[in-house]
């Protein structure tokens, strides 16, 4: 086992985060530029199941674990997790929401009359939440506990606090990803 901490702390910005976060979004914007239906369905279903699946594993097996543990491990998940969130989450999230948008109009969901047309704007109510919590809540929360954690005498209590709220959102994302499922397979099976 290595040692927990040796007390220089990993970079906040890490370019090659950055790199892969910039050629994800270059992927997408090819998938919707060429208008391959497969290809920007795959971009969709890729960046769908990323997003849920780690805001199911941190909303309900990260963050309980997290929450029973010394706070001197919490710290150290924290300082080693939060940059390589950092760039992911957001990534994910738009590349998610944005492919998801264009297959919708492509395939006529967006044309749908109501009550079908229920469906579609369920969705994007919960895309909506999803993204102002994500980006609007989650994201800063995230880079305010890396840059404390940055300080060579980090406010625990501060850290504390914003991390307790933090899993707690993201058990609420997680259940607003597992409604946005139901949807997606309703689309799937046809509404």
């Amino acid at each position: 086992m290595t040692v927990a901490s040796d007390g220089v702390p990993e970079p906040l910005v890490r370019w090659g985060y950055l790199l892969c976060a910039v050629a994800a979004f270059a992927v997408m914007v090819a998938a919707i530029a060429i208008g391959n239906l497969w290809f920007l369905n795959f971009i969709h279903v890729f960046s769908s199941l990323l997003w849920t699946g780690i805001d199911l594993f941190m909303g309900f097996v990260l963050g309980p674990i997290l929450r029973r543990t010394d706070m001197s491990i919490r710290r150290e998940v924290a300082r080693r997790l939060t940059p390589r969130t950092l760039f992911l989450m957001p990534t994910v999230s738009i590349i998610a929401g944005t492919s998801g948008w264009f297959l919708a109009v492509e395939l006529g969901y967006t044309a749908l009359a109501w009550p079908a047309y229920g469906w579609v704007l369920a969705a994007l109510i919960l895309l909506t939440l999803m993204t102002i919590q994500g980006l609007g809540f989650l994201t800063p929360v995230n880079l305010l506990v890396c840059l404390e954690l940055q300080k060579k005498q980090p406010d625990m209590k501060k850290i504390g606090s914003w991390m307790q709220r933090y899993f707690y959102v993201v058990a609420i994302q997680g259940m607003m990803q597992i409604a946005m499922i139901v949807i997606m397979t309703r689309f799937r099976t046809g509404i």
